[in-house]
């Protein structure tokens, strides 16, 4: 990408800092990855796709969390904790008591994206796993409570995930 692109993703970025960050990506024909990558180090913190099977197990113990998956054609969401997955046939598969389920190309993982920033003027955790393309193939946002604050314990899971990543 050109600086002049990225020029203007910050300038995007800077005038709505709150907003969706894959309207930007779709208005500037950019995939997530550059927009992400355009986030400061305070919001984004990017670690290798290789570490996939190690950070899904961590977010394993989380609790309840809100995955989402986001194409052009929707954001579909959901709520329960995520479940364990194994490798077979090509996949990472995801089993468990958990409305969460299916198979993954894990080898397809490049980055893993650690993202603290607002969304709707809330502050928004997520860890997103970005594919060979730079797009998102899913997110999982740390949970809400009933009055729709952060869960304090999955904020410091959350924080200390991303710390020990971008130590190592």
């Amino acid at each position: 990408m050109g600086e002049a692109v990225e020029s203007l993703i910050r300038q995007d970025l800077a005038a709505k800092p709150d907003g969706v960050l894959e309207a930007i990506a779709e208005a500037r024909g950019v995939p997530m990855q550059v927009v992400l990558d355009c986030l400061g180090p305070e919001a984004a913190a990017r670690v290798d796709g290789n570490l996939f099977e190690e950070i899904w197990h961590n977010l394993t113990q989380w609790g309840e969390i809100t995955f989402v998956v986001h194409t052009r054609d929707g954001v579909f969401e959901c709520k329960g904790s995520v479940p364990p997955g194994t490798v077979g046939r090509g996949y990472f598969n995801i089993h468990g008591n958990s409305p969460i389920g299916g198979h993954l190309r894990m080898d397809r993982c490049r980055s893993i994206y650690f993202i603290d920033r607002p969304f709707f003027g809330k502050r928004s955790c997520s860890v997103q796993f970005v594919n060979e393309e730079g797009g998102v193939m899913l997110k999982v946002f740390v949970g809400r409570n009933e009055h729709r604050s952060l869960k304090a314990d999955q904020v410091a899971r959350f924080e200390a995930l991303r710390e020990k990543r971008r130590a190592a």
